[in-house]
């Protein structure tokens, strides 16, 4: 029995050690990140910083690798198709994860199976915005009006089941009101739209919204944030700006690998990334573009995750939203 211990011990201390060789030894060839965002794009330029310090810190090229379209199909099946031993990760948000296991009745994936998520880039939350001349001075305002009258207002998004639409549905869920969703097809004519006066309302990132805000054409009249922000401390919360108590809406991106790789490579991927996320001019483009980091463990996203798909998942169905 002491020499069965004794070998099993052996044994555990050389897996571990070999585990942890593997670790050190990771990456032994470029890796590349696919993204389902196009080039330019606000997740994108992010996840481009990012590479190039983690280039730095692998000594091996960093590619970034852009599959657009396709409800982010594309991008996931060049992943699932790719390697998976880590060389090959993917850039995911809150819609892929959260949202489309509700909005379609089959995936040609498995969030819980295929992906394992690391730690999230960022999060954003989004601004309600209205014409810089709209009689709404509050969120209370517009959901007066709202219960005044019936299915005549509007509020945009670029799509159906993405987290401004599905923000604003939860809006509509948590006050009884209802309104008209209208859908363009670039982002720039939904608060050109705005602007004008086309639509009463919408929601925005300081990415998509702020150059209308800074340019005058727009107001932000509340953030669906839990408190206010700090570059912002002038915009009242959704709930505090007449909305419902509690009312919150983010958006987020994550970086996932294969399922099943060694814990000490993943540890590695996610301690890198932290590193790089902290670097100065990482949290400069942060706040240029209203994004801020969401620091939590591996076993924290997992939970994370889990809850948003529930509260996406009764969105939509109140919603009644559907991509098939």
């Amino acid at each position: 029995m002491f020499i069965t211990r004794r070998s099993l011990t052996a044994l555990a201390l050389a897996l571990l050690a070999a585990t942890g060789a593997h670790a050190q030894e990771w990456p032994t060839k470029p890796v590349r990140i696919i993204t389902p965002f196009p080039p330019g794009a606000g997740p994108e330029t992010v996840l481009r910083l990012v590479a190039d310090k983690l280039q730095k810190k692998w000594g091996k090229p960093v590619i970034v690798e852009n599959k657009p379209g396709g409800n982010g199909f594309i991008a996931i099946d060049a992943f699932k198709r790719g390697e998976t031993d880590g060389h090959d990760l993917i850039q995911l948000d809150n819609v892929h994860l959260a949202a489309y296991p509700s909005l379609f009745k089959k995936l040609p994936y498995d969030p819980a199976k295929d992906f394992e998520p690391l730690l999230p880039l960022f999060r954003t939350y989004f601004f309600v915005a209205v014409p810089t001349a709209s009689p709404y001075k509050t969120v209370g305002d517009i959901l007066a009006d709202a219960k005044a009258r019936p299915t005549v207002l509007n509020y945009g998004s670029w799509s159906v089941g993405n987290p401004v639409h599905l923000g604003s549905a939860l809006l509509e869920s948590m006050t009884g009101t209802q309104m008209q969703h209208v859908i363009y097809k670039e982002v720039s004519m939904l608060y050109t739209a705005v602007a004008t006066g086309e639509l009463n309302w919408s929601l925005g990132t300081l990415a998509s919204a702020g150059p209308m805000q800074r340019a005058g054409r727009v107001r932000f009249i509340g953030v669906t944030a839990p408190k206010r922000l700090a570059a912002f401390p002038d915009i009242p919360t959704v709930s505090e700006s007449g909305g419902p108590a509690g009312y919150e809406m983010q958006g987020w991106t994550a970086i996932a690998a294969p399922r099943g790789l060694p814990k000490a490579v993943t540890d590695k991927i996610q301690r890198d990334i932290e590193a790089a996320l902290a670097e100065p001019d990482v949290k400069e483009r942060y706040a240029t573009v209203g994004y801020e980091p969401f620091p939590v463990t591996r076993e924290q996203f997992a939970a994370f995750i889990a809850a948003e798909t529930l509260k996406l998942g009764d969105v939509v169905r109140r919603a009644k939203a559907s991509l098939d």
